[in-house]
């Protein structure tokens, strides 16, 4: 007997999917709501849970295809997956002759491969293609044993660092194949692209500058690091101090933490804080909820909590919804400036760059100092250019003295 496995509902205003990968293999045993696929949609992957016990059957539809709420996308079948066993056997059975074994080692080969390919992430299998590494080399250090980009850009670390052999360059010389592959964009990965491309054609996009010393909020963080993460089991981070930063500026400067709806403008009373995060298969930008009315400490365990669940791609699309302004720190990339894009409907994004140490002047003497370039990048059509700034201006403040974050000032 056949149970069909269907695509759940997947939130709000998402209608498809596209097979990412499948988490079990036809003959092996699932239990009840035992994921046995992963589904990408245009904002996280999504997980497919077996409906009842038993054995998985065969796949409906393939990795990479596009698949509607509703459809059916694979079997299970009745049973524990013990019968799968004696099914390999007869197939065994020919390398007890000499003869045959030579032939049958190759052909052997050949399905193991292509199941260990069907268990890759679109981001596995374009990494693993981009830099050459044959996965059947690389431990997987993700869930159940399974092979992340980070697993696949480790190998290629390693690859590079090793001593090339001699012959090689000859070899690449005269074999005239340069190495490129067609891989098609994943639905996550096309969904940014057309919504940052929808941002520029739509909003009035403009970018304000400011430089931050950085040095009263290093001190802070040095001085406190300890009892604070002792105290909270978190780390204090910079991310914190932006957030609250941020607030001071979008209580003031409401426009920044506005959109535009028609020929109507909405106003938000709160901070729902996009912060945009890496995640395997691209950008995500969770969302951490009612920033304004947080401490330092639940900030920092909210961001980091998405964080984690962003590599892991466990993100719900609930996790994914709303947000008033966002925050993208290019700096842990080591950016030292850029004119970040809004996320649509929002109306601005603050973009935050790496630390250097920097000549400036104070008290007529030039010394050195950490200092950060941010970046406000806002639609002109809701903001003026005078908010602008005074927003960037005041996130400035804050975070040179924080004091001002204590008295709300």
């Amino acid at each position: 007997m056949s149970t069909e496995v269907k695509v759940p509902t997947l939130g709000e205003s998402v209608a498809e999917a596209t097979i990412g990968e499948w988490l079990k293999k036809p003959g092996e045993p699932v239990a009840l709501d035992e994921p046995i696929a992963s589904l990408e949609t245009d904002k996280v992957a999504v997980e497919v849970g077996a409906p009842v016990a038993g054995v998985m059957g065969q796949y409906i539809a393939q990795v990479g295809d596009n698949v509607a709420v509703g459809a059916v996308i694979a079997t299970i079948e009745a049973g524990s997956g013990a019968a799968a066993a004696p099914a390999a056997a007869p197939a065994a059975a020919p390398a007890a002759a000499p003869a045959a074994a030579p032939a049958a080692a190759p052909a052997a080969a050949a399905p193991a491969a292509g199941n260990e390919a069907a268990v890759l992430s679109p981001a596995v299998r374009r990494a693993v293609l981009e830099h050459g590494i044959d996965p059947a080399t690389i431990k997987g250090s993700g869930k159940d044993g399974r092979i992340t980009k980070e697993d696949v850009l480790a190998a290629a670390a390693a690859k590079s660092a090793a001593p090339a052999p001699v012959a090689a360059a000859p070899a690449a010389a005269t074999s005239g194949d340069r190495g490129e592959e067609r891989v098609k964009m994943t639905r996550l990965r096309q969904t940014i692209a057309r919504r940052l491309k929808d941002a520029q054609d739509t909003a009035a996009l403009l970018t304000t500058f400011n430089d931050v010393d950085m040095s009263a909020v290093m001190k802070a963080r040095e001085t406190f690091r300890d009892s604070f993460e002792k105290k909270h089991g978190v780390r204090l981070g910079f991310m914190s101090f932006f957030a609250k930063a941020a607030c001071l500026a979008l209580k003031d400067i409401p426009a920044v933490n506005a959109r535009i709806e028609g020929d109507e403008i909405v106003y938000h009373p709160y901070v729902d804080l996009s912060v945009a995060v890496s995640a395997p298969n691209g950008l995500v930008v969770p969302v951490v909820r009612n920033v304004d009315k947080m401490g330092f400490a639940d900030i920092e365990k909210a961001i980091a909590d998405l964080g984690k669940r962003a590599k892991e791609g466990t993100l719900t699309m609930a996790d994914m919804q709303g947000g008033t302004f966002t925050i993208s720190n290019g700096g842990v990339f080591g950016g030292l400036m850029s004119t970040p894009i809004i996320n649509p409907p929002q109306s601005a994004v603050l973009g935050l760059h790496r630390i250097e140490d920097r000549p400036v002047v104070r008290d007529g003497q030039i010394v050195i100092r950490p200092m950060m370039y941010i970046a406000l990048s806002y639609d002109h059509r809701l903001i003026d250019g005078r908010e602008a700034v005074t927003a960037l201006k005041t996130i400035k403040e804050a975070i040179e003295d924080p004091t001002r974050l204590l008295i709300d000032l």
